[in-house]
């Protein structure tokens, strides 16, 4: 059994998707970032950044003690070394599913998080931050957008990298994108969209990007 200790923000939802798309046994357990129960010392335990998502295993592969886990695209290649889901067998591909995570987590997250900070959430207008980052993820949309002309997925077959992706690009009409602007990154994304996986791991979810109020962290 998985512990997943969890807010409805992409990164939350990255592992929210990959448990559904795997299969895998696992229980929710929110984290109310609006609380501020991140910073709870109980869960600083099990995540020393004080950060959502978390991931407890109650039977890891050594079969000790349960481990805890933190940092998503940590948590990501963790689950799929251990289970063999999102991992490509052939080498090259495995390469690129790695690489596209780490690309999600150093740069697509990184930046669309601060867009939608300074676009939502900021209790003030900040024009300079909002042209920044708006800007910044424009440009690597239309990095996966050109990757992914003539592939249905970012590393030939469904991976991690996909997994990854996925979330922090269901917000972009908050994030100041426009999908139609990257046709196979909207092929791509409408692909995911419709997978059962997809919509059980978002069914009842709320778009923490929807509507205005203070300023959380996630």
């Amino acid at each position: 059994m998985l512990d997943l200790y969890y807010a409805p923000t992409p990164n939350g939802q990255k592992l929210h998707l990959y448990l559904e798309e795997a299969g895998l046994p696992y229980r929710l357990v929110p984290v109310s970032l609006g609380k501020g129960e991140q910073f709870d010392p109980a869960f600083l335990r099990i995540a020393p950044n004080n950060k959502i998502p978390a991931l407890v295993d109650h039977a890891p592969a050594d079969g000790g003690a349960p481990l805890s886990l933190f940092e998503s695209g940590a948590m990501l290649l963790y689950q799929a070394e251990k289970t063999g889901f999102g991992l490509p067998a052939d080498a090259r591909a495995r390469q690129a599913a790695i690489q596209w995570l780490f690309w999600q987590m150093a740069g697509l997250g990184p930046m669309a998080g601060q867009a939608g900070y300074f676009r939502v959430y900021a209790p003030q207008r900040v024009p300079f931050a909002i042209e920044r980052y708006t800007q910044e993820l424009t440009r690597l949309y239309g990095v996966l957008d050109r990757h992914l002309a003539g592939r249905d997925w970012i590393a030939g077959t469904y991976s991690v990298a996909d997994i990854a992706c996925y979330p922090w690009i269901v917000p972009h009409a908050a994030h100041g994108q426009d999908l139609a602007a990257f046709p196979h990154l909207q092929r791509w994304f409408d692909a995911i969209a419709a997978r059962p996986a997809t919509r059980r791991a978002y069914d009842g979810v709320e778009d923490v990007y929807a509507v205005r109020g203070a300023p959380v962290k996630a």
